[in-house]
């Protein structure tokens, strides 16, 4: 280390340390690294390092598996630089492999899984890749896929990689106005579909003057329609475009790291879609970082399937999905405990607390109460789960301790956004404790920044809050055609500001606790954080989901309620009520009566404030759903879009508070 370092981590290490502790050389938890000014600060999962030297502040952090430098390439195969040199390598590792299933049969029924290979696989993205190049769609040309996941999703995608096009994902659930406008603002040449949302497609295909070929997925040759010359557009069947391709196969355009793979729309909360530009370089890094500290294996099956019987099937040993099913799981099988007698119970709760007991204490549980409890609930998954992983929102820590102690494997809570190619942070699968999305992707670097407006700040104690701001190869390269909003997201200094809300945790573990831009003011001036408050009531075993509402004309929030089917039916044959059917209930007084209760003791439980309990409640049999337009891609509300839908029943619950509020008995 040469003298002018030598001088830096001599005072950085003043930092951290009194004068006398240094002359006595006691242990200290700086490290020195041979690289000069690579200096850090261990956390336990995080590093903290110092932003600027001159400020003092050690406020940025990284991951302790990497705290020197950010990952960019998988350390075991940096020749991989791009989707298509991954799924080369892949082709070559495991050419026979089962890789992509499908169970669906033509006519829509549910058949034998059928398995297409990696080599199979190849095969079939070259023959897609080199028909669009034979259909004169040029290289960088945006490709949109219009249709849900199957098999051809991936083959097209693979094709884009192959031949260097731009893949761009057409949501069917965002309706035909925001394909329209994706399609055009991405000057779309090519769009594959299936027959259901190619009716969508043929009501505006004329507004899209860039759109030159239709590949219809599913479709049988002779009967797809056709469009007249003078359109410019052919509409063919994907099988047709596969023959073509085979029999004409073109050599390969790779593309670099710094080509853009994918331009993602993100249909957010409100407004038009954004779409996000992610390079080769972005998603190989995300993946590279994120595969660090997790085990997988060729012989792993993932699944984020929704049919029971696939689980039965498939058996799934890495099992994905969102907190709203591992919520309804939990409350599934605590609702089979809770009706199974009193003796049943005792048993599965003495199995519980005994397991647990031995998990958190870093010991192997017995064995036994596998055998006698456990091992039925695992089979409900297929009984082979290793890694359980949950995103998009917030999961209960107790859901997730549950899951833990029933499942017996690692679960995992991940946090990330379309504009960080995926993951910004996750569990270590070493760490037991939850309520936390865990520590930096390894390929990036995370610090918090003061929201002074919402009282959180670097110097608060015990631990720092502030807005998450990521940097690093993940990073996203910006909104395409849209300069100011690329600016509002991405600072001078190339820091991304999320939106999110976090706190660091002891161990360098970081917690989501609120969001900056949801924030509502009440009448009284206190400020509301409703995406806080949902996650808090979803543990209420009658509510399946939940959205706040308040506004400054109002001191109190109110919330409508999609109600869990099955809990409610018990709650009323409990209380003895007959003759209604649940559409009856979610309007019967004690119903409301009942779950506001609930909902009160949950929220006290998690210690909201006062002024965060809901007041009044509208429940609804209806689902917040991508159909009725109340739920974004990722799951979240859509509030502004929820508010005109409820607008009645929000009206009506603040008049019912009002007449409450001025009643006689209220005023005395």
């Amino acid at each position: 280390m040469d003298s002018q370092a030598e001088r830096r981590f001599r005072t950085i290490r003043n930092h951290l340390t009194s004068t006398a502790a240094v002359d006595q050389e006691q242990p200290s938890l700086l490290r020195r690294k041979n690289a000069a000014g690579d200096f850090f600060f261990e956390q336990g999962f995080s590093y903290a390092l110092p932003e600027e030297l001159k400020t003092g502040k050690w406020n940025v952090y990284r991951s302790a598996r990497s705290p020197v430098k950010l990952i960019s390439r998988f350390a075991d195969h940096p020749e991989i630089g791009t989707l298509h040199d991954n799924f080369v390598r892949s082709v070559e590792a495991f050419p026979d492999c089962n890789y992509l299933g499908s169970r669906v049969q033509e006519d829509g029924t549910v058949g034998e899984y059928k398995w297409m290979t990696y080599k199979e696989a190849d095969t079939a993205r070259s023959a897609i890749g080199s028909a669009l190049v034979c259909h004169q769609i040029p290289k960088g040309s945006r490709v949109g896929l219009y249709f849900i996941n199957r098999p051809e999703w991936l083959i097209v995608d693979h094709a884009c990689s192959a031949y260097s096009f731009i893949s761009v994902p057409l949501y069917d659930t965002l309706g035909p106005e925001a394909v329209k406008y994706i399609a055009n603002h991405a000057a779309i040449e090519a769009i594959f579909c299936v027959p259901e949302t190619l009716n969508h497609l043929l009501s505006f295909v004329s507004e899209i003057p860039s759109l030159h070929l239709i590949a219809v997925v599913g479709a049988v040759d002779g009967r797809i329609p056709s469009l007249p010359p003078s359109s410019g557009v052919e509409i063919i069947s994907y099988s047709t475009l596969l023959s073509q391709g085979l029999s004409n196969l073109q050599p390969f355009c790779p593309p670099k790291p710094e080509t853009v793979a994918t331009i993602c729309y993100t249909s957010g909360t409100t407004g038009t879609p954004k779409g996000a530009v992610l390079t080769h370089g972005n998603l190989i890094a995300n993946v590279a970082g994120t595969s660090i500290g997790i085990n997988l294996y060729s012989s792993d099956i993932f699944d984020n399937l929704k049919l029971v019987d696939d689980m039965a099937v498939l058996r799934p040993t890495v099992f994905c999905s969102v907190p709203r099913l591992y919520n309804k799981l939990y409350a599934s099988i605590m609702n089979v405990v809770k009706t199974s007698g009193s003796l049943r119970e005792r048993i599965f709760n003495a199995a519980y607390n005994a397991k647990k007991q031995a998990i958190f204490n870093g010991k192997n549980p017995s064995p036994f109460w596998d055998r006698l409890i456990f091992n039925k609930i695992k089979s409900r998954l297929g009984g082979r789960v290793r890694y359980m992983v949950s995103g998009a929102s917030p999961l209960s820590p107790d859901v997730m301790d549950f899951l833990r102690v029933c499942f017996g494997c690692q679960v995992i809570e991940g946090y990330g956004m379309t504009e960080t190619s995926c993951t910004i942070s996750n569990m270590d699968q070493s760490d037991i404790l939850s309520g936390h999305v865990g520590s930096p992707n390894p390929a990036c670097e995370v610090k918090l920044v003061d929201v002074p407006e919402m009282n959180y700040t670097s110097e608060d104690k015990p631990c720092p809050r502030g807005e998450i701001c990521v940097r690093g190869p993940i990073v996203f390269q910006g909104y395409y055609k849209d300069e100011v909003q690329t600016r509002e997201m991405i600072d001078k200094d190339g820091w991304l500001h999320t939106g999110d809300i976090g706190v660091w945790l002891p161990g360098g573990r970081l917690k989501i606790i609120d969001r900056k831009k949801n924030i509502f003011k009440l009448a009284q001036g206190e400020y509301v954080a409703p995406e806080k408050i949902e996650n808090v009531y979803a543990k209420s075993k009658y509510v399946a989901q939940c959205f706040i509402h308040g506004d400054s004309l109002n001191s109190s929030l109110v919330a409508i309620l999609c109600v869990d089917p099955d809990m409610f039916k018990a709650w009323a044959i409990n209380e003895g009520i007959k003759n209604k059917d649940v559409k009856q209930l979610c309007t019967d007084p004690r119903a409301k009566a009942a779950i506001l209760k609930d909902m009160d003791t949950v929220g006290k439980e998690a210690q909201l404030r006062g002024f965060e309990f809901a007041k009044a409640i509208t429940l609804v049999l209806e689902p917040f759903t991508l159909e009725n337009n109340l739920l974004t891609p990722t799951y979240k509300i859509k509030r502004p879009q929820a508010r005109t839908y409820f607008a009645k029943e929000i009206a009506d619950m603040y008049t019912e508070l009002s007449t409450s509020n001025s009643s006689p008995d209220k005023i005395l």
